[in-house]
């Protein structure tokens, strides 16, 4: 059964599922959508800025191109998912990307309401039936984690989805809560537009307090037109092998969406049909 999040929204489809082997390949999607916006220069922040409050259909032919990929991924991670609003045309993005996808698995997490015109969220998007889902408020206005549970016990493999504050000490004050909810998870993957690179005072921090290991390669992913930052990370824990990490070529929204494949040494997770 797929735990509800702590808000009550989320959704599992009526599939049939399957045991895994114990030595279980997954592939891994980190994307900020920009709520469906497409962003190819700095300019278009200005010149398009009231596009980008308002629904129309260059929007969903972007989530419509972004949903044909999806089905390469088993867990996807989504940052500035629009949850419902004027600027998405009261679609909760999420939803839409799992089902034109055709992924049994979803929830999202409410991070900023505003009024009726925007309704940021972070979303999950898995191939995978998960065993819970729980949504972290963060510190600082309007952020959140959320943290998806697959399996049970010594084999559970936690995976937690953020998106973090611009500005650093904020980052810090999250990242250090992030610690503390991962500190009973052996098993581990955070993923996310971190807003910093790895080598950050914060993140420093964060690689002291658990085993969460810096990244094997910078990927810069923003701006998505010509990357030069690497800001958004899949950052796994010592008992998860990490094989590949990459960049998709296509760009959804200001970011390039961040892939990577891992090993789990004994997962208990159990795959739709």
């Amino acid at each position: 059964m797929f735990t509800r999040s702590a808000t009550g929204r989320a959704h599992h489809g009526n599939v049939m599922s399957r045991p895994q082997p114990a030595n279980q390949h997954l592939r891994l999607l980190s994307c900020n959508i920009l709520a469906g916006a497409s962003v190819r220069s700095y300019r278009d922040y200005v010149t398009h800025s009231l596009n980008a409050m308002l629904p129309g259909r260059r929007k969903i032919d972007n989530l419509d191109r972004l949903a044909a990929l999806l089905p390469q991924f088993d867990v996807i991670g989504l940052q500035e998912a629009d949850a419902g609003s004027l600027r998405s045309g009261f679609l909760n993005q999420t939803r839409y990307l799992a089902e034109a996808s055709g992924m049994p698995y979803w929830s999202y997490q409410s991070n900023r309401p505003v009024a009726k015109l925007s309704h940021t969220a972070n979303g999950l998007i898995s191939r995978i039936e998960p065993t819970a889902v729980l949504d972290y408020p963060l510190p600082g206005h309007g952020r959140g984690a959320l943290l998806v549970r697959f399996g049970e016990g010594e084999h559970a493999f936690a995976v937690v989805i953020a998106h973090l504050s611009l500005r650093a000490p904020s980052r810090a004050r999250q990242l250090a809560f992030i610690s503390e909810i991962l500190a009973d998870y052996p098993q581990a993957v955070l993923m996310g537009d971190l807003n910093t690179s790895a080598d950050s005072s914060e993140m420093r921090q964060l690689f002291a307090r658990t085993n969460l290991q810096p990244p094997m390669l910078d990927a810069p992913t923003f701006p998505s037109w010509k990357p030069r930052r690497a800001l958004d990370h899949i950052l796994v824990s010592p008992s998860v092998q990490l094989e590949k990490v990459w960049t998709l070529p296509q760009a959804f929204s200001d970011h390039l969406p961040l892939a990577a494949e891992i090993r789990l040494p004994g997962a208990s997770t159990t795959k739709a049909r």
